[in-house]
This record gives structure tokens, C-alpha cells and sequence, in this order.
């Protein structure tokens, strides 16, 4: 019988964050990851949360949720609450971005194909890139059914690779409430990082407050 640190506070990890932006699947983690990144800092994990929890998703146990997910490495307890940077997106964006590169180049699009936030890219740059990521997105849309049906691929990513099969430029589907954007990253992605999740749960933030049933923290 499992039982949970209490007095930590939680905050999603790199891979938990791209596991709740990965797709649109809904389930019990997405919807629990979604509640931690749409507060405006980590939550305290004592008696009072977990019922709280507990009455907001009456179908999961959610001791177990929260251990499941601690196990998988998407949840980890801190000591100290963390905070998502601070100010507009424009402003806070530029410094995740160049982050996620071995180039320090990268963007932000929308579903439209305009971009939100560029490091590294000059304008002309960015705005052929957001266009082209809208493309690819919708291509990847279209052929759905034989990329996740028919063969198993259940990566909706996209990249250009050099002979050695290293990526070249590469365009992550991030998907937030019932809004998906492209991240696109020069050289060879870095994900496994801070700034990511910092990323998304800004992202989270603003454009995924309404797609959580879980209550608010």
C-alpha cells in the first residue's frame, strides 16, 4: 500500500508537460496535468487538496492518480512552489524559445500560420515557417487515419533530417484546451527541460483554463 509525501508542492515535469500537449486524447492525467498548469503556481499536496480533488473527479482515486503519474515521471514534488515566468506572452516567449534549440532558433505558431514568438528566425524567416507548419499540420490531419490507424505512428511531429537521420528543422503539434499551435525548432531539439514546461503552461494558461473539469487550486 502506496502512500503519498504530503507537504510537497506538485509541479509537472518536461515530459509531463508534452504528454498533456502531445494530442487531444482526454483522460484522467491530461485533465490532472491541465488543473496544475492553468494555476498560477504549483499546488501544496496535504489532506484538504486531495479532497478536493477527490470531489472534483469522483471517478478516479486520485491517490493513485497522483502516485501513477509521480511513477511516470510526469508529476514531481518540490519544496517550493514554482511560478511560470511573469508578463505578456510577447515579452516572456523569446527567452523559453531559444532555449529548446542546439541552434537557439525557434518559433511559436498558431493554427492560422502566424507565429506568436521567434528567437533566431528573422521575420521573413518566421512567418514562411508559421505557414509552412500550418501546412504540414493540416497535411498530417488529412492522412490521419493511415499514420495512427493503419501504421501505429502515434507521433503527429514533423522534421527535416540530414543522411544521418539528425533533424535539420523540426515542427511539434502542441495541442492546449481546443487550440493547437506548432512549435518549430532549429537543429536538434531540447525538450527534456525547464523552459518547456514553462512553455506550456503559459500556453495552459491563457488558452486551456476552460478544458480542465478538475477544480481549481
Amino acid at each position: 500500500m502506496f502512500k503519498l509525501q504530503e507537504g510537497v508542492y506538485l509541479s509537472p515535469t518536461a515530459a509531463g508537460a508534452y504528454y498533456l500537449a502531445a494530442n487531444q486524447k482526454k483522460d484522467a492525467s491530461r485533465q490532472f496535468l491541465m488543473s496544475l498548469m492553468t494555476g498560477d503556481e504549483s499546488p501544496l499536496l496535504n489532506e484538504a487538496a486531495l479532497a478536493r480533488w477527490s470531489h472534483a473527479q469522483p471517478d478516479e482515486d486520485i491517490s493513485e492518480l497522483i502516485y501513477r503519474l509521480q511513477e511516470l515521471g510526469l508529476i514531481q514534488g518540490e519544496n517550493t512552489p514554482h511560478h511560470p515566468p511573469a508578463g505578456s506572452l510577447e515579452d516572456v516567449l523569446p527567452p523559453l524559445l531559444v532555449q529548446l534549440s542546439s541552434n537557439e532558433k525557434a518559433l511559436l505558431s498558431d493554427a492560422q500560420g502566424l507565429y506568436l514568438a521567434t528567437a533566431g528566425f528573422p521575420h521573413e524567416a518566421a512567418e514562411e515557417l508559421s505557414a509552412l507548419s500550418a501546412d504540414l499540420a493540416d497535411l498530417h490531419t488529412r492522412h490521419k487515419g493511415l499514420l495512427e490507424g493503419n501504421l501505429g505512428f502515434s507521433t503527429s511531429n514533423w522534421g527535416l533530417i540530414d543522411a544521418s537521420g539528425n533533424s535539420q528543422l523540426g515542427l511539434w503539434p502542441l495541442y492546449i484546451g481546443e487550440y493547437r499551435f506548432v512549435l518549430v525548432i532549429a537543429g536538434m531539439p531540447q525538450l527534456n527541460q525547464a523552459q518547456f514546461t514553462d512553455l506550456v503552461w503559459l500556453l495552459s494558461r491563457r488558452y486551456g483554463t476552460n478544458s480542465s473539469t478538475l477544480e481549481k487550486f
